[in-house]
């Protein structure tokens, strides 16, 4: 078996499941969420595309439905011992299924709670799941009631995002080491990916983001790769994965000259940078750190040219995507706590002039504040 927890850690993940349902009045969950199943057990798959749920109860009893090829990657990933198939047939409806299976296990007229934010349930499964429970039991949406837990880490939890730290680290030395005139970004992005690989990393929850010249401004992956120019700006955004744990970081390279401009911006960026960072503490919100990251921005000029959150909470994450809850807005009224780990990024794209610059950086909240994980800081990066 590969489990990176032990057994009682996800023992007392379980407990505390058990003791949220109860006080919300439910008697079960519904998880759709890749991300709740591997915090509850282990359970590691990219299965959750197809329907699949982890049934667990008041007691933190957990059943497994999922399709077949999945049976031996839940024993050989997870705790899970129970678990059902549903089979791949033409008209085949899983939730009728998971319908069937809750019946058995005496679900009939209770209260259900769902995690119908989930890249795992679908519009048209949420539909025939909505269906085949009509009249069976009472539900209603429970999204969040795992994350809200996964939130705060635990000491090996965050041992492995400080490791994903030093991997993305790792990455940034790597692309450093390519970042010059008539560099291949293709080039620069297997580097980047292979020193997460040799360090014992893990594929990210997205793709790395990449984009030079006028697509510095871009701050989503695409398809197309360019060779540096003599005077270019390349901006990237990656993380380090171990153990499924992320820890993500974002520059902008200058090659060539810096413009004044661009200059102008980074000093903006670091200043919201540390501003973030010193409202990454216990007692303030996460709308008070964007609060703090747009006062310093808006004060420097650069209103239009940012964006409308600074940043997201890190943890273990499955694709599409490594951002976890909760994220950086205004106001936003999640408070922080020691255990905590966030994502800070500041963007500045500037349409006009076609200029970009971004920082962002990986921080754990402790009691005394934050810490950012990372060795390298918020210098300008020039090559």
């Amino acid at each position: 078996m590969t489990i990176h927890f032990t057994p009682e850690e996800f023992a007392q993940r379980r407990r505390t499941v058990a003791n949220r349902l109860v006080e919300h009045g439910l008697d079960a969950l519904l998880c759709f969420r890749q991300e709740s199943m591997y915090w509850l057990s282990g359970y590691d798959t990219f299965g959750y595309c197809f329907f699949q749920c982890l049934v667990i109860d008041t007691d933190g009893n957990m059943t497994l439905l999922t399709r077949e090829p999945d049976r031996r990657q839940a024993a050989h990933t997870s705790v899970i011992e129970d678990v059902r198939i549903w089979v791949d047939r033409e008209g085949a409806n899983p939730a009728e299924d998971l319908r069937d299976l809750l019946a058995g296990l005496e679900f009939r007229g209770r209260n259900l709670g769902v995690e119908y934010e989930a890249y795992g349930l679908t519009g048209r499964n949420a539909r025939r799941l909505d269906a085949a429970l009509a009249g069976f039991c009472h539900t209603e949406d429970a999204s969040e009631l795992v994350s809200r837990e996964r939130a705060v880490k635990s000491p090996t939890e965050m041992a492995y995002i400080r490791r994903a730290a030093g991997l993305a680290d790792d990455a940034l030395d790597a692309a450093l080491a390519l970042a010059r005139p008539g560099a291949w970004e293709g080039d620069i992005l297997a580097d980047m990916q292979g020193a997460v690989f040799r360090g014992g990393g893990d594929y990210p929850g997205n793709e790395f983001i990449i984009g030079s010249g006028a697509d510095a401004l871009l701050c989503r992956y695409f398809s197309g790769r360019r060779h540096l120019d003599e005077q270019d700006q390349l901006t990237l955004e990656w993380a380090g994965v171990y153990r499924r744990y992320h820890a993500a970081m974002m520059r902008t390279v200058l090659v060539g000259e810096p413009h004044g401009e661009h200059r102008d911006m980074h000093a903006a960026a670091a200043d919201a940078m540390a501003a973030c960072v010193e409202h990454c503490r216990p007692g303030n919100t996460a709308g008070d750190v964007f609060d703090a990251h747009a006062r310093v921005l808006d004060a420097a000029g650069m209103r239009h040219h940012r964006l409308n959150a600074c940043g997201y909470a890190m943890g273990a994450t499955f694709a599409p995507m490594w951002m976890d809850w909760p994220m950086l807005y205004h106001g936003n009224p999640v408070e922080l706590v020691p255990g905590m780990a966030f994502f800070i990024h500041i963007i500045l794209m500037n349409s006009d002039s076609g200029r970009a610059m971004t920082l962002g950086q990986t921080i754990e909240v402790t009691e005394a504040g934050a810490v950012p994980l990372h060795r390298h800081d918020s210098a300008l990066l020039n090559v």
